[in-house]
């Protein structure tokens, strides 16, 4: 990656040592809160977040019902914090994730599921948090201080917790291996420049971002991404559902990132890449199988639930370029700030 100063840039560098922090002085509270999991063998998961930490929670969804066969749902937190609405939770698990842990609707929403009957477990870069102290298991992301608004860091190292607890969950030792390794891969994803897909973006300008399963909620989280530092409205669909409808809008040279991992959805990904290739639009895909979409740089890990953290890694790389090229700073998008507190 380019020499840029920008406190996002340096997040973006730290990802791999924040991951390596977390695979040492995370793991026994992650292997904590796997044995009780597992002993209670829940019919049910649920998830509690908002924003960048919901984008990391649908990825998990789709971890857990690929992994364990477990469905997953996200709960919206205005149930408990605005509607007082008890759950039928017995034998379920849920699943809270905060950078902060300080959300009043995320804290009550995690302390109205542990009332209702849930395994309450809190991903958080803050364990002393109220988050932490209304949950029964909480699992510190060892991201240390994060001062760019916009997550990177503690996104990867959420996403990163989340499937270490699947994978001890269900003692898997293929995944397992590829979590471990997973900083050199992160490293590697930081250097994948994309100098394309920036050349294809333009302010005032729409896009889409794609992806299927696990990697959609990579394209959600680049989305929200787009939007937040570069003041460029991204919308992202599945691959699935982009004909139905949002394809309307595709004109010459439109610009589409496609988001794709090694795994089952990888062709379906690209050929929906190629045919919107074939209507004009400018598409870049995270994949050597496209035959007109124009293939990007991508690091793989080895297993194919891991790679879509290698993927997001590098899509930050680009966006932080992206927003400095416009004359915006990464580190203060405009109307935000760090913590965010809804109720």
């Amino acid at each position: 990656m380019p020499n840029h100063t920008s406190q996002m840039h340096r997040e973006i560098c730290e990802i791999p040592h924040a991951v390596d922090r977390l695979l040492t002085g995370g793991l026994p509270a992650i292997k904590d809160a796997a044995a009780a999991v597992r002993a209670l063998d829940p019919a049910l998961g649920i998830t509690i977040a908002r924003g960048s930490s919901d984008h990391v929670c649908t990825y998990l969804k789709y971890c857990a019902e690929l992994l364990l066969g477990l469905p997953v749902c996200s709960v919206g937190p205005s149930v408990a914090s605005i509607y007082k609405a008890p759950l039928r939770l017995d034998r379920s698990v849920s699943i809270a994730v905060s950078q902060s842990g300080q959300s009043p609707d995320i804290v009550e929403m995690a302390r109205a599921a542990r009332r209702d009957g849930a395994l309450s477990v809190a991903l958080t870069n803050n364990p002393d948090s109220p988050l932490g102290a209304v949950s029964a298991h909480t699992i510190d992301i060892q991201a240390g201080p994060e001062r760019s608004v916009a997550a990177t860091k503690t996104f990867v190292s959420s996403a990163v917790a989340g499937l270490l607890l699947l994978a001890e969950w269900r003692q898997d030792s293929d995944l397992l291996a590829a979590i471990h390794n997973l900083p050199d891969a992160l490293d590697a994803a930081t250097r994948c420049d994309w100098p394309e897909v920036r050349a294809a973006i333009s302010p005032g300008r729409s896009l889409f971002t794609l992806g299927r399963g696990p990697v959609w909620a990579i394209s959600n989280e680049a989305a929200l991404k787009f939007k937040e530092t570069c003041q460029i409205h991204a919308e992202s669909y599945s691959s699935a559902e982009v004909l139905h409808g949002p394809v309307s809008i595709v004109d010459e040279g439109f610009p589409v990132l496609c988001f794709a991992a090694g795994d089952a959805a990888e062709s379906s990904v690209t050929e929906i890449a190629d045919q919107l290739a074939d209507k004009g639009a400018r598409v870049f895909v995270t994949s050597g199988k496209a035959q007109k979409a124009t293939a990007i740089a991508h690091q793989r890990t080895g297993h194919p639930l891991a790679d879509p953290l290698c993927l997001i890694v590098s899509f930050y790389a680009m966006v932080e370029q992206v927003s400095l090229s416009l004359g915006i700073d990464p580190d203060a998008p405009r109307h935000l700030r760090k913590v965010t507190e809804t109720t």
